[in-house]
């Protein structure tokens, strides 16, 4: 009679950590992200680079996401040079929970994160 009862518990238990898990990944994929883009030279090289260092964080760490986005705010090269200036990274994350059996869950949930980098003030951008 509890059988039904525990496992459901446990149940909300895994998904309940795995979104924790996930989440503190997303947050450090978005940190790692825009460290990495604010040492690039160019707003160009600046968005691959985020995207590509999110991605491989996340992959590091054992997430998976249903899909996967990162969005750069590479404003802050087009400001002079000696000017305070910041690079902003969010990365969204759908992170798949379907493969825990729980009645009544969604298969995905929706987790957000957003850093921001300084860049250097009198280093060279364009």
């Amino acid at each position: 009679m509890l059988a039904p009862g525990l496992l459901l518990l446990l149940g909300l238990t895994i998904v309940a950590g795995r979104i924790v898990v996930a989440g503190g990944a997303v947050e450090q994929a978005a940190a790692a992200a825009a460290r990495s883009a604010s040492l690039s030279r160019d707003a160009r090289s600046a968005q691959a680079s985020a995207r590509e260092v999110a991605q491989d964080s996340l992959g590091q760490q054992g997430v998976r996401c249903a899909q996967l986005s990162s969005a750069v705010d590479t404003s802050g090269f087009g400001t002079r040079l000696g000017a305070p200036a910041s690079v902003s990274v969010e990365v969204t994350c759908d992170v798949e929970l379907a493969d825990v059996a729980v009645p009544g869950m969604p298969g995905t949930r929706r987790l957000e994160a957003r850093a921001t980098s300084p860049l250097d003030r009198f280093r060279g951008r364009s």
